[in-house]
């Protein structure tokens, strides 16, 4: 009996199978190697900014002036290439730990140029922690030429559970800013409502892309607590899904609905958690993989039946 309450107590070391962790990393590693090649003129681009409107943040504050644009053109491409080998698990002793570091530079360095964004911390985060783990032991280019099947192990486990409470803890952290900072007004007054009419008057004004649906909302005030109630239960109430695995996939699919939400009605895209990659390691990837991998795509033939003996 005291065995199953010591694994109890220690959910982040419970085994699972490699599989889990290197479908993890090629879902991670493809949306932010994409994200790189996307944004690429534009991470380039603030090599020729001012010196002045350097403000640097993060680990881009070891700097007291900017980079040369040609060190910032090639950090730039170089995780590019590094976060394909990170994709593929390719060397990954070297390339996990260094698109790691590639990544959360040059996105910390777009950062330190006077807007800071938010969307790109949760992408960030995870890669952090995959990029030094051993999440190349399967479905990968290292384990293929290796030729080795590991089993499942706590190795494979605990940093599957890492990414999901550094998920948790990052809404968590946004939910508590709206509760101190806005108090009882923003969950049952008119704050969320300003703050829709707000954002979308404003890129209205300045010829950006705006949500009509959300300023044609606003007109109706009684349904503003009530969102905003639900968004404090989905973002204050997300350690809960660290207590249970389903209960963990019903969180991930609510809070993929938040911005679904947040989409809609202010026409803010996160992307990534929009693609539901951010909320992959709280699902059993290797099972929806096998289940992938039996599925036969040729279309189905029918049976040819025995002829009938002609009449006489």
């Amino acid at each position: 009996m005291k065995l199953p309450a010591r694994r109890r107590s220690m959910r982040l070391l419970r085994p699972a199978p490699p599989l889990r962790l290197g479908l993890l990393r090629a879902l991670v590693g493809t949306f932010a190697t994409v994200y790189l090649l996307v944004r690429l003129s534009h991470l380039i681009s603030f090599g020729d900014f001012p010196v002045g409107r350097f403000a640097p943040v993060g680990p881009v504050g070891l700097l007291d002036d900017p980079l040369a644009a040609g060190a910032v053109t090639t950090l730039v491409l170089a995780a590019v290439a590094v976060g394909v080998a990170f994709t593929i698990g390719w060397r990954y002793r070297i390339s996990g730990p260094a698109f790691a570091l590639l990544f959360l530079w040059v996105t910390t360095y777009r950062n330190s140029w006077g807007t800071v964004l938010h969307t790109e911390n949760l992408l960030a985060l995870q890669v952090l922690v995959i990029g030094f783990v051993r999440a190349a032991d399967a479905f990968s280019l290292d384990a293929r030429r290796v030729g080795e099947e590991r089993s499942e192990s706590w190795r494979y486990g605990w940093p599957i559970r890492l990414v999901t409470v550094v998920t948790v803890l990052t809404y968590f952290v946004g939910g508590w800013a709206k509760i101190r900072f806005g108090g009882a007004e923003w969950l049952f007054g008119d704050t969320l409502r300003n703050q829709i009419a707000h954002d979308n008057l404003r890129k209205l004004l300045l010829g950006d892309f705006y949500s009509p649906f959300g300023g044609w909302l606003t007109q109706f005030g009684w349904l503003f607590p009530p969102m905003a109630l639900a968004s404090a239960a989905i973002e204050l109430g997300a350690p809960l899904a660290l207590t249970n695995g389903r209960l963990g996939r019903w969180w991930a699919a609510a809070a993929w609905s938040f911005h679904l939400a947040i989409m809609a009605v202010m026409a803010i895209v996160f992307a990534y958690q929009l693609s539901f990659i951010a909320f992959a390691a709280f699902f059993r990837l290797e099972v929806g993989w096998e289940r992938l991998k039996g599925r036969s795509w040729r279309p189905a033939t029918r049976k040819k039946l025995p002829s009938r003996p002609s009449p006489a």
